[in-house]
């Protein structure tokens, strides 16, 4: 008992010996160190929580918190380089997993914003209200629901800005204010558009009549048809998320990165409308929803 106390002191000690020595050594090198460590763990953390994938990120954290008591503790089995070597391949397998993704952060593929405001609001310069946010909700859910009931395919992408520039540019540009007539308009029957896809961007309906990339995975039932394929398709190669009606059953499925949640029922679909504006909001509507 006796050696064991004495050992986790002299422990400490060294623990406390090595601080001491690394903030009188604190130099310009050693700040920058800092930083780029810590920005590296905030853009794979970002990465990680804009993609849903909380308990991945979780993981990152542990493996990281592992790998930093193990060089406080034992600093010739971890040393610092080692573990820096660690921390960067650790991040590195997790954008890759991301790697689509994680273009969207370096190459805004669909256009170039000059406006710091723009930059600063995620792409939209336009503050809106909470009030202008909810009319959306609404109006996005009561479309799907009319055009459930009456067998109407229809396929409404959610986008973040993540889109390919080409997916844009095969439909047909529309910038108009999101609204249940609007929508059901679009994708009625023998409409020029109805084929394609919408693409909703925060409060407008930025373009219809879009074609997706399809799915090239054979796992999903068979019953999902070009649409299904291309809601599917769409979330696997960007940061998106699609809404889907069945034009023979009516059923909406809610995809995300190529997870398919079929039999929305309003609740479902208002919880990712209100998740996907959530991200979308300026701070300024953030701060009022809370």
């Amino acid at each position: 008992m006796g050696n064991t106390l004495l050992s986790a002191t002299k422990k400490m000690t060294e623990i406390k010996d090595g601080t001491t020595a690394f903030f009188e050594n604190f130099g310009a090198l050693y700040a920058i160190e800092i930083l780029l460590f810590f920005g590296l763990i905030y853009f794979v953390s970002k990465v990680l929580r804009d993609n849903d994938a909380t308990k991945l990120m979780v993981l990152y954290w542990i493996m990281l918190l592992a790998g930093g008591c193990m060089h406080i503790f034992d600093a010739e089995i971890m040393t610092k380089q080692f573990f820096l070597f660690y921390a960067i391949l650790v991040s590195a397998v997790m954008l890759i997993l991301f790697s689509v993704e994680v273009k969207k952060y370096f190459w805004d593929v669909h256009k170039s914003s000059n406006n710091p405001l723009e930059k600063i609001l995620g792409g939209n310069a336009e503050i809106r209200s909470q009030e202008d946010t909810e009319r959306c909700i609404g109006n996005i859910v009561k479309a799907l629901q009319n055009m459930s009931k009456n067998n109407v395919g229809a396929l409404i992408v959610l986008s973040k800005g993540s889109l390919p520039k080409q997916v844009l540019q095969s439909g047909v540009t529309i910038d108009a204010e999101i609204s249940t007539q609007l929508i059901e308009g679009i994708f009625f029957p023998k409409a020029p558009l109805h084929d394609g896809a919408m693409v909703i961007h925060s409060h407008k309906i930025q373009a219809a009549g879009c074609f997706l990339p399809l799915t090239q995975k054979t796992s999903y039932p068979k019953e999902y048809g070009t649409r299904h394929r291309a809601a599917i398709g769409i979330t696997e190669v960007a940061n998106v998320i699609s809404l889907v009606v069945s034009e023979e059953t009516g059923i909406i499925s809610i995809v995300k990165q190529g997870n398919v949640t079929r039999y929305a029922d309003y609740d479902m679909l208002m919880d990712a409308l209100k998740d996907y504006y959530w991200q979308e909001m300026p701070l300024t509507d953030k701060k009022v929803r809370r």
